[in-house]
């Protein structure tokens, strides 16, 4: 882990105490940190100014008055943590992953163990069915194996199937990789996969926003995958049934405007109907090796010269293109039809400029008809 300060032991303390209170999800606590300055701050408010802050009703005032119990909770939690050798870091910490601050959704704490750094400089997250097949497994290994030049730490879940097929990948190039956990930190779930969870630790992390003791329940799970969605550069899919938990991953990537990639499959295989259904709905590209990844991203390997993006240069450019690059720098992205309609050229005219300005690398495809510019 990197040496950033550490978060002020009072202030963890609090935070973590109004975490631990009932009805508090990560939108209500953002709300009450924004109008208190800090979690310390809400505990010391009126009851009048408390009332004030948006989505807290009546209902949620009684917190302050828990507050006792809740910050003997919250040290029981760190002493805990000091004899298991956990990690608790809250959203305000130096060391909280970047990359969570940016979703309004994303937790306001987290529980690690490990050794990795959780500002990692690139990551591929690997998603799919708990029923892995034989193949999914042998592309599963193959997918890592090819990224290893480029060096990103691998995120998954530490499910059957795909998601521990990856880790174990990872862990056998000598690639770090995370595990985001639904249970809590100090119970690896499923149990059989401890020897794993065990290993990884050396070089990556175990991840989660559950507290320990807490009860663990199904929802957990879908919920973490907004985390592994967050943390992810780029997610692939590699086998998904028609319905479940990689699918949601790659619609929650996808609506945080993330790379997403699936492995295609046999229309006869129904482990493959949620990627030919992701590719389908262009809510995600066909992932054909890693070079799709890099191209994404712009990664270079060790040694080679890095990828620029191309310099945004107007001057020369006819009316057609100007407008549209203008309106993309402006928007950052946007679906063909809205292009269309607010720079008053027709589709059929839009569409091969949009074409010519894609071979000129300076704008990019998205799935869903959306384009973006590369600078």
């Amino acid at each position: 882990m990197n040496s950033k300060p550490e978060t002020d032991p009072e202030n963890l303390r609090y935070h973590l105490a109004l975490s631990l209170a009932p009805k508090v999800g990560p939108g209500i606590f953002k709300a009450i940190l924004a109008y208190s300055g800090s979690a310390r701050g809400f505990f010391t408010l009126t009851k009048g100014k408390a009332s004030k802050i948006p989505r807290v009703g009546d209902k949620l005032l009684s917190i302050q008055q828990q507050a006792t119990s809740l910050l003997e909770k919250a040290d029981e939690l760190v002493n805990l943590s000091l004899k298991k050798g956990f990690k608790i870091l809250i959203s305000t910490d130096p060391q909280f992953p970047s990359r969570l601050k940016m979703q309004e959704d994303g937790p306001v704490i987290l529980f690690t163990q490990g050794n990795g750094d959780l500002n990692f400089e690139r990551s591929v997250g690997i998603v799919g069915t708990r029923s892995a097949t034989a193949y999914g497994k042998a592309i599963t290994r193959k997918i890592v194996e090819d990224l290893l030049p480029y060096q990103p730490i691998i995120i998954s879940g530490l499910a059957y199937g795909i998601d521990i097929e990856a880790h174990r990948a990872a862990l056998q190039v000598g690639l770090p990789t995370m595990a985001v956990m639904g249970s809590p930190i100090t119970q690896v779930y499923p149990a059989v996969h401890k020897k794993t969870a065990d290993q990884l630790q050396e070089t990556g992390l175990l991840i989660s926003e559950y507290a320990p003791g807490s009860i663990m329940v199904p929802g957990n799970f879908p919920a973490r995958n907004r985390i592994i969605a967050s943390l992810s550069d780029a997610l692939i899919v590699v086998e998904a049934a028609e319905k479940g938990g990689a699918l949601i991953t790659a619609e929650i990537a996808y609506s945080y405007n993330k790379d997403v990639f699936a492995v295609p499959g046999n229309l006869q295989s129904p482990f493959s109907e949620g990627c030919n259904q992701l590719i389908r709905k262009m809510k995600a590209s066909i992932y054909t090796g890693p070079n799709d990844i890099a191209e994404a991203l712009f990664w270079s390997k060790p040694g080679e010269e890095k990828t620029k993006k191309p310099i945004l240069d107007l001057n020369g450019r006819d009316e057609e293109d100007t407008a549209i690059l203008k309106l993309l720098l402006e928007k950052g992205e946007s679906e063909i039809d809205q292009i269309s309609f607010l720079t008053e050229i027709p589709l059929g005219l839009l569409s091969s400029r949009l074409l010519s300005l894609e071979f000129e690398g300076i704008v990019k495809s998205l799935p869903g008809k959306k384009f973006k510019l590369l600078v």
